[in-house]
């Protein structure tokens, strides 16, 4: 399995910015697929992620603020990210796990400055 990010940037507070991965390989249907990000100095948290069904989980910090959404035929998800704020500022890593394992893609530079 592999995992290719693709957007990020430097963006003002206020912005908005989305990041997308595209996963090639054995994909299981059942695969949850989300992004976490690593501030630096800080360890890796869960941005936010989502099922085969739809459903979604967001770290309370981007509620309300990010929205993730999958393409199930593509094998693609995105995080579209509104009112950026400048604690927002992170590497984003895509994520993608099944069956017991783990894949991350190589991470997209997100910063939020004025």
């Amino acid at each position: 399995v592999q995992l290719q990010a693709s957007g990020g940037g430097l963006v003002q507070p206020g912005d908005s910015l989305s990041v997308s991965c595209a996963a090639s390989g054995r994909i299981s249907r059942l695969a949850l697929m989300g992004w976490f990000r690593q501030a630096p100095g800080k360890q890796r948290d869960l941005v936010a992620r989502i099922n085969l069904a739809g459903s979604t989980d967001y770290a309370d910090s981007v509620k309300g603020r990010f929205t993730i959404s999958r393409d199930n035929a593509k094998n693609t998800v995105h995080l579209q990210m509104n009112s950026l704020k400048p604690e927002d500022t992170a590497v984003y890593y895509c994520n993608l796990a099944q069956q017991g394992y783990e894949y991350w893609g190589q991470g997209t530079l997100v910063t939020v400055s004025s």
